[in-house]
């Protein structure tokens, strides 16, 4: 199931992260509509389109016999959103924007959506209080207060990147229904939210945050979280605790959920060039006590960007791993494709979803003109528990990344998904193990 960019990505992965993640506070892009004094107030768009074909079919619900699907997803976000100065006490801020999102055709190749989803409703509404200059050594805006509907974000989004898990009106016994639009993450925001952070861009900085799901798709499962983390030129190390509160176990029962209820997770994590240029070096370490013990995911990743070549290419290995029964949390879209939706067709549809399985990756990716980028992912994936499931399999997409201008963004890919095993033996891709050839053109704007 799909659980729901801040390093490394080119111009146009930038904007693209703007409508298919965005990040937490303020929309990325916004028509400001006045800005007189201290006062802004802005006008937010945010639309995304997808086609999408895949060749097979997947058994996650048990609702999709063999064969391919063709279908369409689509949303539009839109609102407003601005800021108040207070004289030099700080800076009020927030945003109300609706979602408009809905899945066309024959549903997706998992039978999570019907193709008859449509759905507009409140996607953010937040206030929140930002300190200026006020506390000079916790350094600019080192106090920021935040509540109500938003997205938020931890570290890498290897845990926690929003709440976008968008289901449809598939039948699980109970109405799972968010609108549709699951491919595309239509909504993302967290229902309910409080949030303070300490510190500044650079040197210790920390985040204590509540927050709770009102997605059925994760049983409406209440977080609190604390992070604690250092930034400096050669990296940052952070640490986060994340306890769950709560979930309604009607829900967590469906799902499979029910652990969540009082379950610690731990990480550590660092990222940064540790001072050489062209170089980045990332990795997390995961621990999780859970009610039938304890359980644990890591990986480590290194990119190398060849500057003084033409196109500048960036090569990316990563090894990840995940183990028989780890909860992946809202893990999410963070760094582009790939991250942490490993493989198109592997990530959406067929699995392994970043739990039971190791996986290994190799990524490719060159930048001819500052609006253009062309990418390739080979993802090669190995159930640890096989009498869970085997979900191993090989990936291979292609992408292009292309901002035609300041509001338009194209995205073609295609994917190449080859699953060890069958749904008749042990696997999900239904009538065979033949190769899957996956196709999808993504086409957003925004203002």
């Amino acid at each position: 199931m799909k659980h729901s960019v801040r390093d490394r990505f080119c111009p146009p992965l930038l904007l693209a992260l703007a409508i298919g993640c965005a990040l937490e506070g303020a929309p990325a892009q916004a028509h400001e509509l006045y800005n007189e004094g201290e006062t802004i107030l802005n006008a937010d768009l945010e639309a995304l389109f997808a086609a999408i074909r895949s060749g097979e079919n997947y058994a996650l619900m048990g609702n999709r016999d063999k064969g391919s699907s063709s279908w369409r997803e689509g949303y539009i976000k839109y609102g407003l959103s601005g800021s108040q100065g207070l004289g030099g006490n700080g800076t009020l801020y927030g945003a109300f924007n609706l979602v408009s999102s809905g899945t066309w055709g024959d549903g997706d190749a998992a039978g999570i959506t019907e193709g008859s989803e449509r759905r507009t409703d409140v996607e953010d509404a937040y206030l929140g209080w930002r300190s200026g200059g006020l506390f000079p050594w916790l350094g600019e805006d080192g106090v920021d207060i935040s509540g109500g509907r938003q997205m938020i974000v931890v570290g890498d989004g290897f845990l926690v990147q929003g709440d976008p898990v968008n289901f449809g009106d598939v039948d699980l016994g109970a109405d799972f229904d968010r609108g549709g639009a699951y491919y595309l993450a239509a909504r993302k925001a967290f229902d309910q939210t409080a949030a303070l952070r300490l510190g500044g861009s650079e040197g210790w900085r920390g985040d204590l945050i509540w927050l709770k799901s009102d997605n059925r798709a994760q049983a409406e499962t209440e977080l609190a979280i604390a992070t604690l983390e250092h930034v400096a030129e050669p990296g940052t190390l952070g640490l986060t605790w994340i306890r769950g509160l709560d979930v309604n176990q009607r829900f967590a029962e469906i799902m499979g959920l029910e652990e969540r209820d009082g379950m610690d997770t731990v990480s550590l994590r660092g990222s940064g060039s540790l001072g050489v240029e062209n170089l980045n070096l990332a990795g997390e370490y995961v621990t999780q006590d859970k009610d039938s013990g304890r359980e644990n995911a890591w990986y480590l990743e290194g990119s190398w960007t060849f500057a003084d070549v033409a196109w500048a290419p960036t090569a990316t290995y990563r090894y990840s791993r995940f183990s028989e029964a780890f909860d992946p949390l809202f893990y999410g879209f963070s760094r582009g494709y790939g991250t942490w939706f490993q493989g198109e067709v592997a990530a959406n549809y067929s699995g392994p979803f970043n739990s039971n399985s190791k996986v290994h990756h190799i990524g490719l990716k060159a930048t001819p003109r500052e609006n253009l980028a062309l990418g390739a992912l080979y993802f090669d994936f190995d159930t640890l528990d096989t009498d869970r499931g085997n979900l191993g399999g090989r990936e291979l997409d292609f992408y292009v990344e292309w901002m035609v201008n300041d509001h338009l963004l194209i995205s073609p890919l295609i994917g190449f998904y080859q699953p060890d095993r069958s749904a008749e033996r042990s696997g999900l891709q239904l009538g065979g193990d033949s190769t899957n050839t996956y196709l999808q053109l993504l086409v957003g704007t925004f203002f």
